[in-house]
């Protein structure tokens, strides 16, 4: 059982404030999460799917992208990921890009697909070979393309990640 007077707690209860406000507003799902350095909250999402028209605006990718706005970098290294529900396999893709320390999060996957938002069929997905998948991905070989492969092994001016 986690302590209610503890920072964590304090900063998960933040993110829940966020997905219910989602959910009050009507500015989409019941999602909200927040990025913090140093014991502060330095960025928040929340969902924002339907009034944006943007699938990808889940609450950890909106708040991992606020967080990288503010820090001007492109990992969240030094941070804590703070998400009101277990982030689906799109958003944990984000955060292991993102390389934050730790995440926590307060509802789980089960809960989540209870209420309709199921994303067990990606994880299924995720499995299977390409050719296989239910959107099929097909893949089209073009020499032309790792031309670019090429430019960034060899820049001298790239920037690894």
């Amino acid at each position: 059982m986690t302590e209610k007077n503890t920072p964590d707690y304090r900063f998960m209860l933040e993110a829940v404030r966020l997905s219910e406000e989602a959910v009050q507003q009507g500015t989409g799902g019941p999602f909200g999460a927040v990025v913090i350095q140093n014991g502060v909250i330095i960025a928040s999402g929340s969902n924002c799917v339907t009034t944006t028209n943007d699938p990808t605006a889940h609450a950890e990718v909106m708040a991992i992208r606020a967080a990288c706005k503010v820090l001007g970098t492109f990992q969240l290294t030094g941070c804590d990921l703070y998400t009101s529900c277990e982030p689906c396999p799109m958003c944990l893709g984000a955060i292991y890009w993102a390389r934050p320390d730790r995440v926590f999060y307060a509802n789980n996957r089960h809960q989540a697909a209870a209420i309709g938002f199921d994303d067990r069929f990606i994880y299924d997905e995720i499995t299977l070979p390409p050719e296989n998948r239910k959107i099929p991905f097909i893949q089209l070989p073009c020499p032309e393309a790792t031309l670019s492969f090429t430019a960034w092994e060899n820049s001298a001016n790239k920037t690894t990640y």
